[in-house]
């Protein structure tokens, strides 16, 4: 990026004033007299890039159409007209981008009596202390761009932060349509603005880029440090191809995701000559000895789009591809250095691993990318004021393969309203005005929807070259031969490997962590598993401090032992000497973060910490694992848990959510201030053309990516890591947004599932709320200080959970994982749960239920699940001869089709149901709760239609029952 393309951008940034919706209408000079007068006189005064104006004033025009309609002004004299304004320190409402809900700020504080010289002064300073300048005192126009990017949105109006604090960041940019922020409108414009100015012609694209493969490079794991390592390996391949939109561009040319706080690109933009003290840099160096460190989450996804100089948007797609797999081919080179010196053998060119390595990782990752020239497809307008879309229209028929029809957003109603002008006459007071008049960014929609299409197609066709591979395989991949320093190794059969001494033997000899034992790995698997040692030297080296951090990985025994540890007491009595000398001599386990904070005030915490680690030695050494079990029985005063939960969450229609699917779309209308929809509403009722504009579905905006990119992004790095890690005692594995994976002990997972279904739409539940968060409503929420975006109610989710025995293969739990996700999609018809219990001693158990399926009034499935379970902990001693007489009795249990219609059905199940259970003790005569409940589910099938032949009762209601008293059992009950 040259100074000229960054001059042009700062700019653009500095259009609008920040502190714009508080001075408009109250301060006599306008918006334009605000700081941001003051700042271009104190960064340019009179030397403006050339053409700079022309370029950022189009570039404001085609943003705001992109996001919001231009609003009615007077045909007479150009103005708005007083009914078409908001004050909005006197009515101040933003509403969520995605669903419309309304949040009032007005109990934030006095934001009317603000002093408008105040603001304005406040703001000045904010952002005269991130200019940033040379040694010799001239601006530095690229680093005062990225720190203005960076930190524009963090101020705090006041040294008290009593006028507006967090509110700042969520000030509108038109308070007309308060749905999307200032800043996301400066990050459009800015965007386009230098796609405009470094383009020979003046030109841009919309730049579709994707990484792949996702699904298979993750999961191909045995254990939890490769889960960790593949998701974070692949989110910083993500942002090694974005960070070459960056360095060329800018940050804010990318749309998605949000950039803005990803620890990895905070740490690019030290890199680029930010002050560190800036950054929570010093916090990051304090937490260097754990993996607390912010620098080790993995948010960012495998794809992202970017506004890019049309000539430019060829040669930037070739880079990023080159760049990735040079980037890759590096860090592999950086493994086998690693490998061959851990093994004590001689590097050099000729070591056949540096070939085998060329060709294994030859095509990765693949990269597949589209550009769409927005200027030559939208720019023309014909003498009506209509935007032509001829050749947009001619382009996606083209790629959608059909000579007829008319696609997507161009077929829909939107576009048949927003393609010509809208006017207004106000009846009352007999004046003309203009609603609204299109520019070329109204065509954004189809735009990306064309860029989406090309995609996919480029996707279908891609190549694929075949890899010759002679040797022994990879014993995680089975796909590719295993990295050597002497080919005659290949053939060997496993048992001689050992007396060979290969490289991975001694690897595994010396680094047991790297290899087990008879494991040996080819490029990618091992470029996995050596991923988190390289990492940890890499920030060593950034940070500047004299120890690499480690990556503490939770084992799946040690999730087990959760529950266990924290309620368990240490009886040191039962122990011999030499068992309190072995288990002092091991060396302290990771534990959760959440279990080791509750650990900390224990007298017996010492040996608890070390207690897992002294277990995983006993079994791998001594052949007797019932006198292990009883030594820790012994040790913990109970029978120690064995099993621990998966957890993998998954956004529902999240590709429908980015292209604006119609379904998923709020009308125009909602997204309006309410005093504004009710002068429309009055006014201009009769107006037809008005209100179909009003009633139409919106279209996709730069502005709603950017809102799901930043609801995402505070959801994976904030509440997600809060619900999991610090309400429960789990662990993420990875969180890249919409998807996530989470570790955790079985006592806790039926409630972080539900919990997090919550989160995500930003309606919690009252356990949350009393914890340290506001949950605002209307899809926001205010954590420690801060507001967060969430995606608000329209969006579910769902789940799937595994309930695995620590010692079960890793592999085959991920498989029944994924398998647990598809059903609750499929089965469960989306927004649903899947629970699958894998036992021991063989068999499994697996409930399917939805979210929104009330079995009766605020009591949905997982309330009914979470709840028998609990009904179940109060009478230990009857919980397994429920499930036994329920799964009993359910054997004999008639076909629906020769049982009573459905409510006769249902009162008869309840009716034996209250017998079994009230038998037991778990029901009183007059209170057949869970009875009455479990019948009703039974009655459903997951996708909440009636029962029908297909579903057998007796599958539902047995599975319920005994998943539910799996959960029961005393060594997971939760503390």
């Amino acid at each position: 990026m040259d100074d000229t393309l960054a001059q042009t951008k700062l700019y653009a940034r500095l259009h609008d004033p920040a502190e714009k919706a508080l001075v408009l209408l109250r301060d006599p000079a306008g918006h334009e007299g605000g700081s941001t007068r003051s700042l271009l006189a104190d960064l340019f005064g009179n030397a403006l890039p050339l053409d700079a104006k022309h370029w950022v004033k189009k570039a404001d025009w085609w943003a705001s159409a992109a996001d919001r309609p231009q609003f009615p002004r007077a045909k007479r004299d150009g103005r708005f007209p007083r009914w078409a304004q908001v004050q909005f320190a006197d009515k101040p409402v933003i509403k969520h981008p995605l669903t419309g809900e309304e949040l009032n700020l007005h109990d934030s504080g006095g934001l009317a009596d603000t002093d408008i010289a105040e603001i304005k002064a406040q703001s000045l300073r904010h952002f005269r202390s991130l200019t940033q300048t040379s040694e010799s005192g001239d601006i530095d126009w690229q680093r005062t761009l990225l720190a203005y990017w960076r930190f524009g949105p963090e101020h705090r109006l006041s040294d008290d932060t009593t006028a507006l604090g967090e509110l700042w960041r969520r000030l509108p940019a038109d308070t007309r349509i308060p749905d999307h922020t200032i800043w996301d409108h400066v990050d459009l414009a800015s965007a386009f603005a230098g796609a405009f100015q470094a383009d020979g012609n003046g030109r841009c694209a919309l730049l579709h880029v994707a990484l792949g493969p996702v699904q298979e490079f993750i999961a191909t794991a045995r254990s939890t440090s490769d889960l960790w390592a593949g998701s974070h390996l692949l989110a910083r391949l993500s942002w090694e191809a974005m960070r070459v939109v960056c360095d060329r561009l800018g940050p804010d040319a990318i749309l998605f995701p949000n950039l803005r706080g990803v620890p990895q690109v905070d740490l690019w933009l030290i890199e680029s000559g930010l002050a560190p003290s800036l950054f929570d840099y010093e916090d990051w160096k304090r937490r260097v000895a754990t993996d607390a460190n912010p620098l080790f989450s993995a948010s960012l996804p495998n794809r992202f789009l970017a506004i890019v100089p049309e000539d430019q948007a060829k040669a930037i797609a070739e880079a990023i591809q080159s760049h990735v797999r040079t980037w890759m081919h590096q860090t592999g080179r950086r493994v086998v250095t690693e490998l061959l010196s851990i093994a004590a053998l001689p590097g050099g060119e000729d070591v056949p691993a540096f070939a085998q390595l060329d060709e294994q990782l030859a095509g990765f990752p693949e990269v597949y990318w589209s550009a769409v020239d927005y200027d030559a497809l939208t720019a023309d307008s014909s003498d009506d004021g209509a935007v032509d879309s001829d050749a947009l229209h001619e382009a996606l028929l083209t790629i959608q393969g059909s000579a007829s029809g008319t696609p997507g957003f161009l077929g829909s109603a939107a576009w048949r309203v927003l393609q010509r002008p809208v006017d207004l006459s106000d009846p009352e007071h007999g004046e003309a005005a203009v609603f609204y008049r299109p520019n070329p960014g109204v065509l954004f929609p189809a735009a990306y929807e064309l860029g989406e299409r090309i995609m996919g197609a480029t996707k279908a066709v891609r190549p694929f070259d075949s890899l010759s591979q002679h040797g022994y395989r990879c014993s995680l991949t089975g796909e590719t031969e295993w990295l050597t320093h002497d080919r005659d190794h290949l053939v060997l059969p496993p048992g001689q490997r050992e007396q060979a001494n290969t490289l991975w033997t001694r690897v595994g000899r010396e680094r047991p962590a790297l290899a087990r034992k008879g494991e040996h790995l080819g490029a990618l698997a091992a470029i996995k598993r050596l991923w988190p040692t390289l990492f940890c030297q890499d920030i060593r080296d950034v940070l500047g401090t004299e120890r690499a951090p480690q990556r503490f990985v939770v084992s799946t025994h040690t999730m087990a032992l959760s529950t266990s540890l924290l309620n368990g007491s240490v009886n040191t009595d039962a122990l011999s000497d030499a068992v309190k000398h072995d288990i002092a001599a091991e060396a302290p386990a990771a534990l959760p973060h959440s279990l080791a904070a509750q650990l900390r005030d224990r007298p017996d915490r010492d040996i608890l910490h070390r207690l897992p680690t002294w277990l995983d030695r006993q079994r791998d050494e001594d052949d007797d694992a019932e006198r292990t079990r009883r030594t820790a029985e012994a040790v913990l005063g109970k029978n120690p848990e064995a099993y621990y939960a998966l957890v993998l969450m998954d956004g529902d229609s999240m590709g429908k959510w980015l292209s604006g699917d119609p379904a998923f779309a709020i009308p125009y209308g909602r997204a309006f201030h309410p005093d504004i929809r009710k002068q429309l509403a009055d006014r201009f009722a009769g107006n037809q053309a008005l209100q179909d504009y009003l009633s139409s579905p919106r279209a996709v905006s730069p502005g709603r990516h950017i809102a799901i990119s930043s609801a995402l992004n505070d959801f994976a790095t904030v509440i997600a890591r809060w619900i999991v890690e610090e309400r429960h005692a789990g662990r993420i594995l990875y969180a890249g947004g919409d998807d996530l994976m989470a570790m955790l002990p079985t006592a806790d997972v039926l409630s972080a599932m539900r919990e997090l279904r919550m989160a995500y739409s930003g309606h919690a539940p009252e356990s949350l709320q009393d914890d340290g968060a506001d949950w605002l409503g209307a899809g926001f929420v205010r954590r420690k200080g801060r507001i967060h975006l969430c995606m608000g109610s329209g969006a579910t989710a769902s789940m799937g959970a595994v309930v695995a025995h620590h010692q079960a293969p890793l592999l085959a739990v991920l498989q029944e994982l994924k398998a647990a996700e598809q059903r609750a999609k499929r089965d469960g018809d989306r927004n649903a749960f899947s629970v699958s219990v894998l036992k021991r001693s063989g068999g499994a158990l697996r409930y399917t239920g939805r979210w929104s399926t009330m079995v009766e009034s605020g009591t949905d499935e997982m309330t009914t699940l979470r709840e028998f379970a609990h009904a179940l902990w109060s009478k230990p001693e009857a919980s397994r001869r429920a499930a036994y007489h329920v799964n009993d009795w359910l054997t004999d249990l008639p076909e629906p089709a020769s049982l009573p219609p459905t409510d006769g059905m249902q009162a008869y199940l309840a009716s034996v149901l209250h017998y079994q259970f009230q038998r037991q003790g778990l029901e009183k005569a007059d209170a057949p709760i869970h009875s009455r409940r479990l019948a009703a589910l039974a009655q459903y099938s997951a996708s909440g239609e009636p029962l029908t032949h297909a579903t057998p009762i007796r599958e539902r209601l047995s599975n319920l029952v005994g998943v539910a008293e799996f959960f029961a059992r005393e060594s997971r009950r939760p503390t």
